[in-house]
């Protein structure tokens, strides 16, 4: 099993001909409201992506409004396990206010909402359900007390874990010791290693030394480097595509990558499989609805 331990957003999508000046009333040209979250991405790609019979779960927190029922109905029709997506009294769910240019580059600001009601209490009691977990996944768009008492309870149940460290913030070093899988942008990269340079190998190199055992840089049309802790290091180049918009991108990567590591494919074969997805989901508009299935990714 899969677990997943993350943000539940509503994407609010508005497509520009590019991004406003401050100060600047600009024309979109359209808006659509779209499934999202980091962790709710992740969680749908894994399902999709990861081979037919892995089951996955999510821990999370919605609100008790429209979008959290939405938000809800669009995990479960994944098959995903939703047993410990609590829905918060009081609270919305949690949005993303996401403007994508004519290049296909967005950006985003996020309102946590539900989001900052995942507390360590509600994790204690999906503890059954990561008992069973052989993998826990986990980003920064919840509380970090969480963040870290999830990453703890995980390494000393014996579980795989994996990090996505985004939003780009600070972490107690002693945590990238109880990771297994660290992955994350060259922007995150620069950020945890506490080395301003785009030397991905020499941040990589860092990485490790601060306890990280396997490093997985992702780059966007400049491809991923993997890092392991078998000594195994090599770049694997982006796929050419024409890109429509790149919500989610990482997160569809994240998945695949995740769901061929629980299958035990090779660690190279699991970044070449994830590239070909995130590849297929940049030419799609949206978070998840642009995530695609096992049987739509060709190698």
């Amino acid at each position: 099993m899969i677990v997943i331990i993350g943000s539940v957003n509503m994407d609010l999508v508005l497509r520009v001909p590019r991004m406003p000046l401050p100060g600047e009333t600009l024309a979109g040209d359209k808006f659509m409201t779209i499934p999202g979250g980091k962790g709710a991405n992740q969680a749908v790609a894994c399902a999709r992506l990861a081979a037919p019979g892995t089951s996955v779960a999510m821990v999370a927190c919605v609100g008790d409004d429209a979008f959290g029922g939405q938000m809800r109905d669009s995990i479960t029709a994944c098959g995903i396990d939703d047993r410990y997506i609590d829905e918060v009294a009081g609270e919305a769910t949690g949005i993303a206010s996401i403007m994508v240019d004519a290049n296909a580059q967005n950006s985003i600001v996020i309102a946590a909402g539900a989001n900052g009601r995942l507390d360590v209490e509600r994790i204690e009691r999906a503890r059954p359900l990561i008992e069973q977990a052989a993998i826990v996944l986990l980003q920064l768009e919840v509380p970090m007390p969480t963040v870290i008492h999830s990453i703890e309870l995980a390494h000393a149940l014996g579980k795989t874990v994996v990090l996505n460290p985004a939003p780009a913030q600070a972490l107690p070093r002693e945590l990238l010791q109880k990771i297994d899988y660290l992955i994350l942008n060259e922007i995150e990269a620069a950020m945890l290693a506490e080395e301003q340079s785009e030397d991905i190998p020499l941040l990589a190199r860092k990485l490790h030394a601060l306890g990280a055992r396997n490093v997985v840089v992702t780059l966007g049309e400049k491809g991923v480097y993997g890092s392991f802790a078998d000594g195994q290091q090599r770049h694997l180049p982006a796929r050419k595509v024409q890109a429509v918009d790149t919500t989610a991108a990482g997160d569809t990567f994240i998945g695949g990558f995740i769901g061929a590591i629980a299958q035990g494919h090779d660690q190279f074969d699991a970044i070449a499989y994830a590239q070909a997805a995130a590849a297929l989901s940049v030419t799609r508009v949206g978070a998840q609805t642009s995530i695609p299935t096992r049987d739509e990714v060709v190698l």
